[in-house]
């Protein structure tokens, strides 16, 4: 998790940075088609960007909720019964000890159910820290993309019909070179017709024609 974040901001930093110098840049050379280039660039990375946190952070919220399923199935292995807006409530005061108040240490199945409920609740504290760190990171970028959003999405159309055109140009040249293919082989044809006619009219003519 540490990792994840870490690798997080260098990214962040390295797409803050790249933003900062396209500004500059935009300042001194407006219609530099290379510059346009690395603004889409930089407007695509920023978004796939944005969507991988997004889906960390909806990976991290899921496993809270599984590790509070989990703490609660434990209390209730020990006896104690609490609901979805109880065990919020005792997550909020982050002292595992509020989950084993009342917990008699008696058996080794309520040790380790005492050590469980306190694991999964570190691991909360661990996510719910994350959850918020990243916080600031998803509403910076998230921004950025919003801004850039319209950009991409002039970008993407025009790629998108460029493609079609391509294709269908290629179709069309297909077309056009099978039916130049057929117009070959027709003409082809006639002058053979053509030149088979003018040996049998020459034969003809030399048969008529006394003295040839």
């Amino acid at each position: 998790m540490a990792d994840i974040k870490k690798t997080a901001n260098k990214v962040r930093a390295k797409l803050k940075v790249i933003e900062q110098n396209i500004e500059q840049e935009e300042h001194t050379n407006k219609s530099s088609a290379d510059l346009r280039i690395r603004k889409t660039q930089h407007s695509t990375l920023s978004r796939k960007f944005v969507e991988v946190m997004t889906e960390y952070n909806r990976t991290q919220t899921d496993y809270r909720e599984r590790c509070k399923g989990r703490i609660q199935r434990q209390l209730e292995i020990t006896g104690r019964t609490t609901t979805n807006e109880e065990l919020e409530e005792m997550l909020e005061q982050g002292n595992p000890a509020v989950f084993t108040q009342g917990i008699i240490m008696e058996t080794q199945q309520a040790k380790q159910t005492l050590a469980d409920i306190e694991a999964r609740h570190a691991d909360i504290i661990k996510l719910e820290n994350s959850i918020k760190e990243l916080h600031d990171m998803f509403m910076d970028m998230a921004m950025l993309v919003e801004n850039q959003g319209e950009m991409i999405d002039r970008i993407e159309y025009h790629v998108e019909h460029a493609v079609d055109y391509v294709q269908t140009a290629t179709q069309d040249t297909k077309k056009a070179l099978k039916y130049q293919s057929k117009a070959r082989r027709k003409k082809i044809f006639l002058l053979i017709c053509l030149l088979i006619l003018l040996i049998i009219v020459g034969g003809m003519v030399i048969s008529f024609v006394p003295g040839l």
